[in-house]
């Protein structure tokens, strides 16, 4: 391949990055990082950084704070993972994607030195750098070449040895934490917290999401160890009241300074009013140190102009078709709930692919017990994805849960799936029948191109 970007795009840098260890592949080390920092000038420590972990909710959350400081008039970098339809939007400069020139440029520039901590790690016998860590670094590089004012970075997985945590946090936040990745970070709330507690660095500042018991002793301790201060939800802030409005809500949110009345979120559910008020103590922390009052109008500004693509995404009407990219047990529960809240179904059918790391028995138990007697239809289908586990094992899971036979369908080619599942919806013969595809944010990427998103 060419060495002039002439000779690169982003395809080519992308098959590139898909050639080396695959995201779920991470591996648990941050010497590799230091050294690309090292090499690279230390862009990541051009900018401060809002650091987010957490189980559910890290990429509304960051798309929240992201408004709020935009509305701000700072000069925003936002790192998250993974993307739904290409690989820039997992860096983006003042809420988009980054150029494609860019990304390509830095992509070019870093390479060389990427190339030489891959030739060190081969003569030490170890893994050359893996796709995420190699997006990560290209990340830093691309904030401090911009430069941004302030970067909201999303980790990867876990927290001590994730490859953002090579950046330190002005501000960590942690949304809620539940089961997740178990194989990787253990197999109760504490032991996943303590990975996540990793990126409470000294002179930061804890902003937490109302946790389990566990979770928040784990949490606490860690910010009582390295001097930082901190604010839990439920305790110091939260959520005062919301109602239902036209794409979204109106919340009232009781901050670290302030009350702020009326916010428009735009985005369905109480847990993204919940991650609005964690949204907003990070943003009190960070302008502020958490004792300044914000400016309402710009809160409100920042928040309305929120997305969050697959969150509770509506991609077409009449039926109503909406993707949800929850894929665990926790993020499902609070999808039926916000799904029931917010849109005005008589009947639901649910398109369901589940990535083989994943609590599938625990997915489709909590689909059968949040949707309850809405479901009219379940088609059992998978992604693209290697990791997608094959739409017919699901169904013996799906039959478990307590589906009725009649209910269960299985289709593993995805267009063939929404196909059955439309005319499943229609069926109803009213305008209140809908279709939830859910499961894997591989399985909502491909739904969302397949239907014209």
């Amino acid at each position: 391949m060419s060495g002039d970007i002439d000779g690169f795009s982003v395809e080519s840098v992308y098959a590139e990055l898909l050639s080396r260890a695959p995201e779920n592949k991470m591996e648990p080390r941050m010497g590799p990082l230091f050294r690309a920092m090292e090499l690279l000038g230390e862009p990541n420590k051009a900018f401060p950084i809002i650091h987010i972990t957490g189980t559910n909710g890290k990429t509304s959350t960051a798309r929240l704070i992201e408004g709020g400081l935009l509305a701000y008039g700072l000069r925003t970098g936002r790192y998250t993972s993974p993307h739904l339809s290409k690989v820039t939007e997992r860096i983006s400069i003042d809420g988009k994607p980054v150029a494609d020139e860019t990304f390509v440029r830095i992509w070019d520039e870093i390479r060389p030195y990427l190339e030489m901590v891959d030739a060190e790690l081969a003569a030490a016998g170890e893994p050359k750098l893996t796709y995420f860590e190699c997006v990560t670094i290209l990340a830093y590089a691309v904030f401090a070449d911009e430069p941004v004012d302030v970067a909201v970075v999303e980790v990867g997985l876990g927290g001590i040895t994730d490859a953002t945590n090579v950046g330190d946090g002005q501000v960590s936040v942690v949304t809620p934490i539940s089961l997740d990745h178990t194989e990787l970070l253990g197999d109760d709330v504490a032991d996943i917290a303590y990975e996540k507690a990793g990126i409470i660095k000294p002179g930061g500042f804890l902003v937490s999401a109302a946790q389990p018991m566990g979770a928040a002793q784990v949490l606490l301790e860690k910010a009582r160890e390295v001097g930082v201060p901190y604010r839990f939800e439920g305790v110091e802030f939260g959520v005062a009241s919301r109602v239902m409005a036209v794409g979204g809500q109106m919340v009232t949110i009781d901050g670290l300074a302030g009350r702020y009345e009326d916010v428009p979120v735009p985005l369905h559910g109480e847990h993204q009013a919940q991650n609005a008020a964690v949204a907003v103590a990070a943003l009190e922390a960070f302008i502020g140190g958490g004792a300044r009052e914000l400016d309402v109008e710009l809160l409100r500004t920042g928040f309305s102009a929120v997305t969050s693509p697959g969150r509770l995404e509506t991609v077409r009407t009449a039926p109503t078709i909406i993707v949800d990219a929850a894929h665990n047990p926790a993020g499902i529960k609070a999808t039926a709930v916000a799904v029931k809240e917010a849109f005005n179904l008589t009947a639901l059918t649910l398109v369901v692919g589940i990535l083989a790391e994943k609590d599938a028995p625990g997915i489709l138990e909590e689909l059968r017990e949040g949707f309850g007697e809405l479901v009219n239809g379940i088609c059992l289908t998978q992604s693209m994805s290697p990791r997608a586990i094959p739409a017919e094992e699901l169904e013996e899971d799906a039959l478990d849960a307590g589906f009725s036979e009649d209910l269960v369908h299985v289709e593993p080619k995805l267009d063939d799936a929404l196909e059955w599942a439309v005319a499943r919806a229609e069926e109803t013969g009213d305008l209140g029948g809908g279709v939830l595809i859910i499961g894997s944010i591989t399985l909502v990427a491909e739904a969302r191109t397949l239907l014209g998103k």
